[in-house]
């Protein structure tokens, strides 16, 4: 009887360790499937390929419905795709009104109108939208200089972005941007570049503002980090060449918080003067430094990673606060 009852339990301890054999099995397959498709989305999202990252958040909201990180993955991804009014009834679905939900929503909202309310003509690689009745050679013009500054900057840092972009030629505040900013402040890159029409009146002033605002929308293309605010303004006034040589503005230095904050904050014309003009000088010594565009494009894309000193460090050998010594 003894044995028997040993056999028994064997025979139970037997079925129980291939039970739990099988299931750590498929614990440890579900855990390298979930890994697999955190790894996919975050490859697709770096690389800006919404259909891929859209497939793998979508995969991963299956498992975890009510994770608001992803959620707020999705929405952004159908804004990025100009998906607007699936944006706004995904995040109404959710029921969030405020934050970074709330903003994904007004935003595409606003560009919903603007598509229904401005006229619109396309190239290649590019949209113009218009208030109003500009004239067809004024539109046709801007999008030769941007096809023009489109292939200068894909030449320039050896990168071509994935998705068309939008200019906006606008005459009325309704349609300059998110936001009350300063007098001083004209053309803006608010994920359209955003341009007063009466700028297109006069050639020397608004071709280099394309590229400028152009620059902006590559680097923002090129890395979805937080670039510090002096290296985006400084490398776009390197490519515009408009205030290349000027002297340095009278006035005192600016702080290193300044340089990091964004410019459109800043009510004096005299301050934002110096906060570009120092800015310029900081990325200049940079390109003294290492004068390729690929090595400075890959700076930048360093910072989805690393703080700014340390990709300083690492791509110049140099932190913010020696640049700025070494202009001051």
């Amino acid at each position: 009887m003894r044995n028997l009852i040993v056999t028994f339990l064997s025979m139970i301890l037997v079925a129980f360790g291939v039970k739990l054999f099988v299931t750590k099995n498929a614990e440890k397959a579900e855990f390298e499937r979930h890994e697999a498709l955190v790894a996919d989305a975050v490859e697709c999202l770096d690389a800006a390929d919404w259909k891929c990252a859209e497939q793998a958040v979508r995969a991963l909201l299956c498992d975890a419905p009510h994770d608001t990180n992803l959620q707020l993955h999705l929405a952004g991804i159908l804004y990025e795709q100009e998906r607007y009014g699936e944006c706004i009834r995904f995040v109404d679905s959710l029921g969030y009104a405020d934050g970074d939900f709330g903003f994904l929503k007004k935003k595409s909202a606003q560009l919903l109108r603007e598509m229904d309310e401005l006229g619109f003509e396309g190239s290649m690689h590019f949209r113009v939208e218009f208030e109003g009745r500009p004239s067809k050679r004024d539109v046709m013009e801007a999008l030769a200089v941007l096809e023009v500054a489109y292939d200068s900057l894909c030449n320039l840092f050896d990168f071509r972005p994935n998705n068309k972009m939008s200019l906006v030629l606008y005459k009325s505040s309704e349609y300059q941007g998110v936001g009350p900013r300063p007098e001083w402040v004209a053309a803006v890159f608010d994920g359209k570049l955003r341009i007063p029409v009466e700028m297109m009146q006069y050639r020397e002033i608004y071709r280099p503002v394309i590229f400028h605002e152009l620059t902006h929308s590559f680097v923002r293309a090129m890395t979805r980090s937080k670039v510090p605010l002096w290296v985006n303004e400084g490398i776009a006034q390197v490519v515009d060449a408009s205030r290349t040589g000027s002297p340095r503005p009278e006035g005192v230095v600016p702080s290193k918080e300044a340089l990091t904050e964004p410019f459109v904050k800043e009510p004096s014309t005299d301050v934002a003067v110096r906060l570009y003009w120092y800015s310029q000088k900081m990325v200049e010594r940079l390109l003294a430094r290492d004068g390729s565009f690929v090595h400075f494009r890959e700076f930048i894309q360093s910072l989805r990673n690393m703080e700014a000193d340390d990709a300083l460090m690492k791509f110049y050998g140099v932190k913010t606060d020696q640049l700025l010594d070494e202009v001051r």
